[in-house]
């Protein structure tokens, strides 16, 4: 709201700087404003602090002053960070935090070393360095704020969607933001001697991979006589590479969005759906959720009552928790697109896209955000706030938690 923050000197409405400060705060990046347009370095600075501490969380930078000057952390901290961080066990977490942090500033100050060799001859030594900075904090934290806007408002990465580089990095950093730092930790601990990694692990590095791989194939086949068509064969799959990524709660992009086709536009809400690790700096009801979803109703159609994942049982209490997390998802989801198509006259998928990023803490639009109303923007703001902290955290914290002691009698129902 500071005038100082903003490049026309008298400052923004309260509700749009709310909006933003929550974009931020949550990784997600979507916005009312162009953030290079509307904002000066100082107003810039502010949202990447914002971003940072969203993407990290707040309890793990808190102890970071803490560990310098080697405070002991007490057992309530502890038990926070656990929580915060998904760790399944209370020791060792101060031991993770510290990678956590340590390993959060290697990477972003590699990714802006990486950036800085496009950014510096494109935009000078100064504001190349400083783009290059927010860019990588950006990705790593998988909030897709940018600052392109210098060449048109809006633009993303588009004005860098050929060069190879930039996109490259830029996938690098949200997938290593993304794949979540229980599995950073195995990664240190165990190097390359993958059978070592714990089944957590193995789990998220494979599902990655496969919906990396299978989504490039997709986007290229739904979109190459699309966004894609007219482009060079390397072109097409870079741009096709970076749809697989960024919509798994990133939100950079560099095609348009609302030219996608049918197919296409699907494709990147289900890939917002489904989101990132457990424990990262994305959303969405998380890789886990999705393929101990996906395990669980292939067990049943086979007749079997065991959920089954490379070579062991799921716990059958994970599995209800995977099917009541995305039941609450797509109840959020589903609610939120009807208030904020209340009163707006703007077509019904173009809401659904910007309710999924929202809660998917993505960022992805087809450039409606602007054109809603204070109520559906708070919307968008609690869909925001519900997909950072979790869907079963939310539905957790307004339902009884104690297990009742007595039991309602047993019945059938016809299901289907």
């Amino acid at each position: 709201m500071l005038p100082v923050c903003s490049r026309s000197g008298t400052g923004i409405p309260f509700f749009d700087a709310l909006f933003t400060a929550a974009s931020a705060t949550c990784v997600t990046g979507l916005v009312v404003f162009d953030t290079w347009t509307q904002f000066t370095s100082l107003g810039q600075a502010v949202i990447l602090l914002l971003i940072q501490v969203g993407g990290l969380g707040f309890m793990s930078l808190a102890l970071f002053f803490p560990l310098i000057l080697r405070r002991r952390i007490g057992l309530k901290e502890r038990a926070f960070l656990m929580e915060a961080l998904s760790s399944q066990q209370l020791s060792g977490v101060v031991r993770l935090v510290k990678h956590v942090l340590y390993g959060t500033f290697l990477v972003e100050l590699l990714g802006t070393l990486l950036l800085m060799t496009r950014f510096v001859p494109a935009f000078g030594p100064a504001q190349g360095l400083w783009y290059a900075l927010f860019h990588s904090v950006s990705a790593f934290c998988n909030a897709g704020f940018d600052l392109m806007g210098r060449f048109s408002p809006y633009a993303s990465l588009s004005p860098f969607a050929g060069d190879a580089v930039v996109n490259l990095t830029v996938c690098a950093l949200i997938v290593i933001g993304g794949i979540g730092f229980i599995v950073w930790e195995d990664i240190l601990q165990h190097g390359l001697r993958v059978r070592r990694y714990s089944f957590h692990a193995r789990v998220v590095l494979l599902t990655t991979a496969v919906l990396i791989l299978f989504g490039t194939l997709l986007f290229y086949l739904t979109e190459r006589r699309g966004v894609l068509a007219g482009l060079p064969f390397g072109q097409q799959l870079l741009r096709a590479l970076f749809l697989s990524i960024s919509p798994r709660t990133a939100g950079f992009n560099t095609v348009d969005m609302d030219a996608l086709s049918p197919s296409g536009f699907l494709l990147t809400v289900l890939f917002m759906f489904i989101g990132a690790a457990p424990g990262s700096t994305g959303g969405g009801i998380k890789v886990t959720t999705f393929v101990v979803l996906g395990c669980a109703v292939a067990a049943h159609m086979r007749g079997s009552s065991d959920t089954d994942l490379l070579d062991r049982r799921v716990d059958p209490l994970q599995v209800k928790k995977a099917f009541c997390s995305v039941t609450w998802y797509l109840f959020l989801a589903v609610t939120g697109c009807f208030l904020v198509s209340l009163g707006q006259n703007l077509p019904i998928h173009s809401i659904l896209f910007e309710c999924f990023s929202a809660i998917g803490t993505v960022g992805l639009s087809t450039g409606i955000t602007r054109m809603l109303a204070p109520a559906s923007r708070l919307v968008l703001i609690l869909l925001m706030f519900a997909g950072r902290i979790g869907s079963l955290t939310v539905f957790m914290t307004i339902t009884e938690r104690q297990e009742r002691r007595l039991r309602n009698p047993v019945e059938k129902i016809i299901i289907g």
